[in-house]
């Protein structure tokens, strides 16, 4: 496996990098194989990056075939600003894209997944990549960034009622106004241009609740956009692989049920990126 760390040049970056974890190609054994890669950006609430939403994951998709990379993307910790994180995600897949063979990657097999936050991230790139404001800004080709896939877990989506405020406010920072809030629930920027989703959550979240994802859901099936999604019974939030690996010192992120949804990810990642 080659791994690299990356230093993302782009805007106003401060710190952030991305993290690639590449399967070693084999052409001897392989032939000229080409894997899906699965690019992550965990979650903190846009004020961090969790480390325990990064890594660990990475490794597991490795397992299915995909090579994998994680985005440490810059957080109203380095006075990061909408849409400066969301610019950040799109400069990383158009990095991967143009050097697909190089790391023989699959380039319409790029599957962007996040946790909480930044699974709104995830997500606006879903909703965003086709905006003009937004090629103008990269100064690329809005396919230089198009996400193939999106992997939402216990997704932050709406500004609205039910929002994770905390987050809608960090990301917006200095820039916060009524239209701006409005244009980050993300329920309300779906198209039939948002690639196909996995989605999970939990009913029994209380930091990001329930609504989110059930927003997006219904949005995502009224544009036509095929998804899967699960809703578990029961666990709280920020779960990462809700197994002891990922547990937080003094934490309780163990659930057996939510333990589940990467094997059910990689069953939808075989299916729909064969």
């Amino acid at each position: 496996m080659k791994c690299e760390t990356i230093p993302v040049t782009v805007g106003g970056t401060v710190q952030a990098k991305l993290s690639l974890y590449i399967q070693e190609d084999y052409p001897e054994t392989y032939g000229e194989r080409k894997r899906p890669l699965v690019l992550i950006c965990p979650g903190g609430g846009y004020h961090m990056v969790s480390v325990r939403e990064g890594e660990p994951v990475a490794l597991h998709f490795l397992t299915a075939g995909c090579h994998a990379a994680v985005l440490w993307y810059d957080t109203a910790d380095q006075d990061a600003e909408y849409p400066q994180e969301l610019v950040e995600l799109a400069w990383s897949v158009a990095y991967i894209r143009a050097r697909a063979d190089q790391y023989a990657v699959d380039k319409d097999k790029i599957i962007v997944a996040g946790f909480s936050a930044g699974a709104h991230l995830a997500a606006s790139l879903g909703c965003f990549w086709d905006k003009d404001w937004l090629e103008q800004k990269m100064q690329m080709a809005k396919t230089c960034y198009q996400p193939n896939g999106l992997i939402l877990a216990y997704p932050v989506i709406t500004s609205g009622e039910f929002a994770h405020r905390d987050s809608i406010v960090n990301l917006m920072g200095t820039k916060a106004d009524a239209a701006l809030e409005q244009e980050l629930g993300l329920e309300t920027q779906v198209t039939d241009k948002v690639p196909p989703v996995f989605m999970w959550h939990t009913f029994e979240d209380d930091v990001v609740p329930l609504e989110n994802s059930l927003l997006f859901a219904g949005a995502l099936k009224k544009a036509g956009v095929h998804f899967e999604y699960h809703v578990f019974p029961h666990g709280g939030h920020g779960y990462s692989l809700a197994t002891a690996e990922t547990q937080e010192k003094g934490g309780n992120e163990v659930e057996p049920q939510c333990e589940q949804w990467i094997a059910l990810c990689k069953n939808w990642i075989a299916h729909c990126f064969r």
